[in-house]
């Protein structure tokens, strides 16, 4: 006898105005010094590349990107902490890869938390390298913190 599992698939939509509510739920769970809502309408009114996860109809995560001169900078991405360690980041990674290819990149970079160890991790995972260090970049609790500067390669991406 065979056991069927029903997986959800989670789907990949470009981010609306009428998402944003949402995103900032998500971004106030998973950020203590997270964006505005007044930050995400202007990505979307300036056409970032701007997506959103939705499984099985509800919205769990969501990602920026701008895309220029042919690099691509992932300026936010996160998954709700209830959807974390299930794939969906790393699925959503190499969504937004494709899409920075798509975009005409051949290099992404993205900052990061040195005490964000899983999304270092994954990262690291998927082909990003450290490549420099912004000093005092994120505010933090006590102070600022610095973000560990990580690029890579788009060439193995196919158009």
């Amino acid at each position: 006898m065979s056991v069927v599992r029903n997986e959800a698939v989670p789907v990949f939509r470009p981010m609306l105005d009428s998402d944003v509510a949402e995103v900032i739920a998500i971004e106030e769970q998973v950020y203590t010094h997270g964006w505005t809502e007044g930050i995400f309408h202007d990505c979307l009114r300036v056409h970032y590349s701007c997506w959103v996860v939705e499984l099985e109809q509800r919205l769990i995560g969501y990602g920026v990107i701008s895309a220029a001169a042919g690099e691509a900078h992932i300026l936010n991405i996160a998954i709700a902490a209830e959807c974390q360690g299930q794939g969906h980041g790393r699925a959503f990674m190499h969504f937004l890869l494709e899409t920075a290819r798509h975009h005409g990149a051949d290099t992404a970079f993205l900052e990061v938390r040195p005490t964000n160890r899983a999304a270092m991790r994954l990262y690291d995972s998927i082909g990003f390298h450290q490549v420099g260090v912004r000093y005092d970049y994120y505010p933090a609790g006590s102070g600022r913190e610095d973000a560990i500067i990580m690029a890579r390669p788009l060439d193995d991406i196919p158009l």
